[in-house]
């Protein structure tokens, strides 16, 4: 088991948009073991491959009973609205209120390059599309506005060491 270390804001592998896969080779079976490993750690439910410093486009998921990986995810279809308090462990110690689609379905492939196909509701909706940010380079906190946005960057400029 490899648990590996996250990546965190000011980090520049978290703002550069994640490459497609095409190789599809041991390295990659071990980058996805290790994703899958790291996102297990309690109090995880998403976990992008630039959060442990890979640029590819890779993400896993452990949501109540729903536990897996997407390869070159596309976030197909979305529906709804949910309001719901979102967090980042890449941003440790914040998080705020987020507006996001209450349904969400991504497609991508697995380390066979068959289909993968995965949907949900509430917290998994979240985290789908939670983690389809990521690996385009962005985070939660990019889409806050007013008191939420103002908030959420003084409490990080709080936990800046120095």
């Amino acid at each position: 088991m490899t648990v590996r270390p996250l990546r965190y804001l000011g980090d520049p592998v978290l703002r550069t948009p994640c490459d497609l896969v095409t190789r599809f080779d041991d390295s990659l079976r071990r980058l996805v073991t290790d994703l899958l490993d790291t996102v297990q750690e309690p109090g995880r439910a998403g976990l992008a491959a630039n959060q442990i410093g890979s640029s590819l486009a890779v993400f896993a998921y452990d949501v109540d009973d729903a536990f897996g990986y997407v390869i070159n995810p596309v976030l197909a279809r979305t529906s709804g609205e949910q309001d719901g308090y979102e967090g980042c462990l890449s941003l440790p110690g914040v998080g705020a209120d987020r507006p996001r689609a209450a349904y969400a379905m991504v497609t991508g492939v697995d380390t066979n390059q068959q289909p993968v196909t995965v949907a949900g509701t509430g917290e998994l909706a979240r985290c789908l599309q939670h983690e389809t940010d990521h690996l385009r380079g962005e985070l939660y906190i990019d889409k806050l506005t007013g008191a939420e946005r103002t908030a959420v960057l003084r409490a990080l400029r709080a936990n800046v060491p120095g």
